[in-house]
């Protein structure tokens, strides 16, 4: 089992050796999509960002961000108010409940203060991994993981950068063979080719520079 487990490793790391440098030139200034100027902020828009766009989530937030400003403003919003700020990112009642949820135990627990470590962002109300690595990759400067979100696992299974199909899995699997400097960036570089060039109905593979090193390209193109 040892012998299988860094046989692919090694596969995976080639290839990621191979593509990486290539998504680094297409996309040197890759960086969250989301607008936010403070970690309060990306939190709030990334908990809003489940199951809708970022352009959708960057329509709403300059509403909710005057109105709640800092965690105890947002922690003390009447619920049908917040819902009606946030309607239209999609599932706003639950939504609704993860931000006052975790605004309260900012207030309570943290100061008002956003951690800065895995396992106290992930005791937050509507805060997993995947939020947790984008708050801390990105606004707080810490690289404890890779945001692996619905992009990210499409471009790796279609390049081959992992066989694996849960996000922890393809989490761990892109640690392993990613220098941790990059992990933000990584999963940056994956999702803007992802919106831009790999699409989830059609990858654009005949305008993509990657498909003569890409296991979906090369099929699609009939590359030997």
């Amino acid at each position: 089992m040892e012998e299988v487990e860094q046989e692919y490793f090694s596969q995976i790391k080639s290839q990621f050796d191979i593509i990486y440098p290539r998504l680094v030139t297409l996309y040197p200034n890759a960086h969250c999509e989301l607008n936010y100027q403070n970690a309060f902020q990306l939190l709030a828009a990334t908990i809003l960002s489940a199951q809708c766009t970022d352009e959708r989530v960057n329509m709403t937030t300059p509403a909710l961000f005057a109105n709640y400003p800092n965690p105890q403003a947002l922690s003390e919003a009447q619920p049908e108010e917040l819902e009606s700020i946030i309607r239209s990112c999609g599932f706003y009642r639950n939504k609704a409940r993860s931000l006052l949820g975790m605004s309260k135990m900012l207030v309570q627990d943290f100061s008002g203060q956003v951690p800065d470590t895995m396992a106290e962002l992930i005791r937050l109300p509507g805060v997993a991994r995947k939020t947790a690595n984008v708050v801390l990759g990105n606004a707080l400067g810490k690289n404890e993981g890779i945001p692996v979100d619905t992009h990210v696992i499409r471009l790796v299974a279609r390049i081959g950068l992992s066989s694996q199909i849960t996000p922890e899995k393809i989490e761990q699997d892109l640690m392993h063979i990613s220098p941790r400097e990059e992990w933000a960036m990584v999963s940056h570089r994956l999702i803007w080719h992802g919106r831009r060039v790999c699409n989830a109905r059609k990858p654009l593979c005949e305008q993509c520079t990657l498909a003569p090193d890409c296991p979906t390209g090369r099929q699609i193109l009939n590359l030997k």
